[in-house]
């Protein structure tokens, strides 16, 4: 009779060859689902205005990702707020619900580069698995909107600009419009008497034109209309702007005859100018973040001040008995 407890051990053992085939196998799936879903999604945003909106919404929302992922995340959860791995939400102190473990939001990521047959070189990507935080235990799944007052606002919008921004008077302005970027000049004007929200739609899409402009002799403004459109709707959705006025009712007609990996580049190209500025804008409103942090420590170290001397009058009064 065997006394021995090792054939137990490998009951429920898999063979280490086995999880690995698994592993690239479902990999793979991934991979390839992450491709069909991308060409699927990318057809429809091209050919559906309102669809175009909802694909700016998520790009708006996760700025950080390539156009191609937020069209991953609009074709599998359109209404996520904000996602991480098991890695990022178990460091969060939560953990990913086990009904939802089997509904990943798949994204692609860069992995290692290899040689084409051309001599050319590419990129292999791998799927990953993020989840949303509504598939996760937390409890409170509000995600806080981080507000910033109109005069911050603009004030990060015209900081560091690729044009020289000037005040003009309104019959200054051609067409009665609230800014222009003329590029002869690199100067965008800018007409005086408008509120935050004004300037702000006005302003956005000139800065685009002037970004564009900067270093390229062939920069053509009727090109770059539809790009300068959808970035002054990604940022006013961002910074809290009214975005009542946009229609994309004929944006199919942009994207005409255009292959996908083509619709892909121009909403990526429509990503890049939007965070241009945004950068810009995050550089300025954490400096005033930071600037106000300090200013309320101050004004709370001076507030309990007197409270202090008041406590230490007391000490010596006491001292001298004249506490009774």
């Amino acid at each position: 009779m065997d006394n021995s407890f090792d054939s137990l051990l490998n009951v429920s053992a898999v063979p280490q060859d086995d999880k690995v085939q698994a592993f690239i196998a479902e990999s793979k799936n991934n991979r390839n689902r992450c491709y069909e879903l991308s060409e699927q999604v990318t057809a429809q945003v091209a050919t559906d205005g309102q669809m175009l909106q909802k694909y700016l919404d998520v790009q708006s929302t996760f700025d950080r990702y390539t156009a191609n992922n937020a069209l991953l995340i609009l074709a599998q959860r359109p209404d996520a707020q904000k996602l991480g791995d098991y890695g990022y939400w178990r460091s969060q102190g939560t953990y990913v619900k086990r009904v939802e473990r089997q509904s990943p939001i798949l994204i692609l990521e860069p992995g290692k580069n290899y040689e084409r047959e051309d001599g050319s070189m590419g990129t292999f990507y791998n799927a990953k698995k993020l989840y949303d935080i509504s598939q996760t235990t937390l409890t409170d799944k509000h995600i806080e909107e981080v507000k910033h007052d109109e005069r911050s606002v603009i004030r990060a919008l015209v900081s560091n600009p690729p044009a020289n921004i000037v005040a003009a008077e309104p019959d200054q302005m051609p067409d009665e419009k609230g800014a222009y970027f003329e590029p002869e000049e690199n100067c965008i004007y800018v007409r005086k008497g408008m509120d935050a929200q004004e300037i702000f739609q006005s302003l956005v899409p000139e800065l685009v034109f002037a970004g564009y402009a900067e270093g390229n002799p062939h920069y053509d403004r009727n090109e770059d209309a539809f790009h300068a459109y959808c970035v002054s709707y990604m940022l006013s959705k961002k910074y809290g702007m009214d975005i009542s006025q946009f229609d994309f009712t004929h944006a199919p007609e942009f994207f005409e005859n255009m292959e996908p990996q083509e619709v892909r580049g121009e909403l990526s190209k429509a990503r890049d100018a939007a965070n241009a500025i945004s950068r810009r804008m995050a550089r300025v409103l954490e400096q005033d973040k930071n600037l106000n942090y300090r200013q309320q420590g101050k004004t709370e170290a001076e507030q309990k001040e007197p409270e202090a001397k008041t406590g230490e009058q007391k000490a010596q009064e006491h001292d001298r008995g004249e506490v009774r």
